[in-house]
């Protein structure tokens, strides 16, 4: 990367050198904006931090109470060396934003995690125009495109009711930051007493402690009485199914949310009873949609299918290129179920076809933002 442009790849983080500034850096640093509170994200040992408001709650709770942390609002401008930062809304979780940075006429945007669809709890992604676009392809592939939120939210309704209806306990794994949460906003509470595994209760307390509109968890712990497991919606971590932790809700269905659960034999793999394809990453045709209403002249995809999607970028008129970082290693990747081989076929295969899905797509796009010269 040459030393002249504004944000550079430095193998600590996306590195602003006239601001001296590191966003999402992965190593201890001076200055810190992170756009979002998930781990690979956020690292602890930086002198001072800022991030959006809303992500301050988790940031404490898993930085530390007493880290140094600044925190501003969407499309609140802050100065630094003569450098424009603002954060704007990126969808992905509460509280995680897209960092857009102006100098000498020339801007740039860090998308972070993102994706389009509204959740109901996180501020919806809003595109920001910009000369170069920094984003992520968790789901970098013409095999991913999501069902309608909603559909989802219907089958993990009917299972739960199914369980019920065995006197089967419902145990729904997912990530603690972001899924749940999406879950909690979005499915039916057929009961007044949800339970949680500890690390999904204390992230939900401390939300609600910060103000954010949650329902309230049962904390399960070894005095709780078995029997009122039957028939309940429990929510879990992934780590939990090879764990003793789970045995105790016996007997019980097991279901995992995970965009992962799109791909062939990744149930088996995690030998769940029900996969909900859920995620809070784009899929194919949202990235697109992204990159395309950013304006960008230039895109680099930062973690995911990369190579395979910076190929497809510049096979279709934007030039792109792959950088190295330490993002993805949390969230939807805790799972490791990316078939290079399986994806390469299948943008192959399909890439006809895909050109003219995302004209399709783009075309019919209506997405708005109302941070003036910056919308679409």
């Amino acid at each position: 990367m040459p030393a002249q442009s504004l944000l550079q790849f430095t193998g600590k983080s996306i590195y602003c050198a006239v601001a001296d500034a590191h966003i999402d850096p992965w190593i201890p640093v001076d200055r810190a904006i992170i756009t979002h509170a998930h781990s690979d994200h956020a690292r602890w040992g930086s002198k001072h931090y800022l991030a959006h408001k809303d992500s301050e709650p988790i940031l404490r709770l898993r930085l530390g109470q007493d880290i140094s942390l600044q925190t501003v609002d969407y499309y609140e401008k802050f100065v630094i060396n003569g450098v424009t930062f603002s954060l704007h809304p990126a969808g992905h979780i509460i509280g995680s934003a897209q960092v857009r940075v102006e100098y000498k006429g020339e801007v740039w945007v860090a998308s972070g995690d993102y994706k389009l669809e509204n959740d109901n709890f996180a501020k919806p992604f809003e595109p920001v125009k910009c000369n170069v676009f920094i984003t992520e392809s968790t789901f970098g592939l013409p095999i991913y495109k999501w069902q309608p939120q909603h559909e989802v939210m219907s089958e993990i309704d009917n299972w739960w009711r199914q369980n019920k209806s065995e006197d089967k306990a419902s145990v729904l794994m997912g990530y603690s930051l972001g899924k749940m949460q999406r879950i909690l906003k979005n499915i039916e509470l057929q009961d007044k007493v949800i339970y949680a595994h500890g690390a999904i209760y204390t992230l939900n307390e401390r939300l609600r402690q910060a103000g954010f509109d949650l329902p309230e968890l049962t904390l399960v712990t070894k005095e709780t009485d078995r029997k009122l497991f039957r028939g309940s919606l429990v929510l879990a971590p992934p780590s939990v199914d090879s764990s003793t932790w789970i045995k105790k809700f016996a007997p019980y269905s097991l279901g995992y949310c995970s965009g992962w659960m799109a791909l062939r034999g990744a149930k088996n793999r995690r030998a769940v009873d029900q996969g909900f394809v859920l995620s809070d990453h784009v899929d194919w045709p949202d990235l697109n949609t992204a990159v395309k209403e950013s304006g960008a002249e230039k895109v680099y995809v930062t973690h995911g299918y990369t190579s395979i999607y910076a190929r497809y970028l510049n096979e279709n008129g934007i030039e792109a290129g792959e950088v190295h970082t330490m993002y993805g290693n949390e969230d939807e990747n805790e799972e490791v179920v990316q078939d290079i081989s399986a994806g390469t076929k299948a943008y192959e295969n399909h890439k006809e076809l895909l050109d003219d899905e995302v004209i399709a797509d783009t075309k019919t796009s209506t997405k708005k933002s109302p941070s003036g010269d910056l919308g679409v």
